[in-house]
């Protein structure tokens, strides 16, 4: 039995979302958020090395020694599926493990707002998560994917770094390439992904120029497109995507973005109030011919107001998630505080000063 096995199952029973283990520290977990010492020795760099190896084949161990990093999916049959990133650092080598649930977890129980069932009935266009690393995109993409294998026949195609969350066929017939394994890159997979008849394809990460016309051309194809982003907001998401393209092709890009932009999902992950767990909280914008014209036109700055004017479609503004979060009991306003836009809507609640 490899021995960082030990590790794993320490992971899960303390109920950490991360294990991390480098060069000169004993092995760390991220506990509800924070980062905490465990009680083992100091770790080596040849006591990591031999750890880290025993779960390496010699492709991956090739892989690591000349491009000096690497993404991969480690299962402990029994414990959890974790996602694995192994790297070089000045002290010497490093790794970064994350638990990836075993049940995926559905819309109900992360308690995501009701609007994603509806996104969940798309059939064509491009739908964005996005947010900083570890907020969740991930799971949640998980979790659409799930309701719409429950609800209709379909062929889902997803394109991973590494494949995560496992599905199983229960309406939808699930392929799942993982990038560097079963294609050489995410621009590969997709270029390629057209004959393979989906109607839709998920996309781990739009990582790259290429990946992201890609995905922008299968979306305009009528194939429903999912796809990640490290932005933090829906209308940072659409500069993103336009300023990755040279100046001369941007307008031709925000005509086709228009049209295809189906929805953005912009989610923060926070410190539940009871201090038990963290919860999903989200900007959610649904497209719309006013979109569509924005995008166009190049006036994403009016991107919030078009959000605040459609509450009744289920569109809200990171700021109005945070504050119902806060009625709800979920976070504090501390939390809020901390990753709100208008700082002015949650100082008030700090000082004990009524809500205006």
């Amino acid at each position: 039995m490899a021995k960082i096995n030990e590790l794993f199952r320490e992971m899960k029973e303390a109920g950490a979302s991360d294990l991390h283990l480098a060069t000169g520290f004993p092995p760390m977990l991220r506990l509800k958020g924070e980062m905490s010492r465990t009680k083992h020795e100091i770790l080596t760099n040849q006591s990591l090395t031999e750890m880290l190896y025993e779960i390496l084949s010699p492709e991956q161990q090739h892989h690591l020694e000349e491009h000096r990093d690497l993404d991969a999916a480690y299962e402990l049959e029994g414990v959890a599926r974790f996602r694995c990133n192994f790297f070089y650092q000045h002290r010497g080598i490093s790794a970064v493990f994350r638990i990836i649930p075993t049940k995926i977890l559905t819309i109900e129980d992360l308690k995501l707002p009701s609007v994603l069932y509806k996104i969940a009935e798309f059939r064509r266009g491009l739908v964005v998560v996005t947010g900083p690393t570890g907020s969740g995109k991930s799971t949640t993409l998980a979790a659409i994917v799930d309701q719409i294998n429950k609800t209709r026949e379909a062929h889902i195609l997803t394109i991973e770094d590494p494949i995560e969350f496992v599905h199983p066929n229960i309406k939808c017939l699930i392929s799942q390439r993982e990038a560097g394994v079963h294609a050489h890159n995410f621009a590969e997979a997709l270029r390629v992904a057209t004959r393979e008849d989906p109607d839709i394809i998920l996309v781990g990460e739009m990582r790259d120029l290429e990946t992201i016309s890609l995905a922008l051309t299968c979306a305009s194809l009528g194939i429903l497109v999912f796809g990640t982003l490290h932005t933090n907001s829906a209308a940072k998401t659409i500069d993103r995507i336009v300023d990755a393209f040279p100046s001369d092709q941007q307008n031709q890009v925000r005509s086709m973005l228009g049209d295809s932009v189906q929805a953005i999902i912009a989610q923060q992950l926070l410190r539940t109030k009871d201090g038990k767990g963290r919860c999903a909280v989200n900007e959610i914008l649904l497209g719309s011919p006013a979109l569509a014209n924005m995008i166009r036109e190049g006036k994403v700055s009016q991107i919030p107001s078009l959000i605040q004017g459609g509450a009744s479609e289920g569109m809200q503004t990171m700021d109005s998630a945070l504050m119902k979060a806060i009625r709800e009991d979920r976070i504090t306003p501390e939390a809020a505080y901390e990753k709100g836009n208008d700082k002015s809507l949650f100082a008030a609640m700090l000082t004990g000063r009524e809500e205006s």
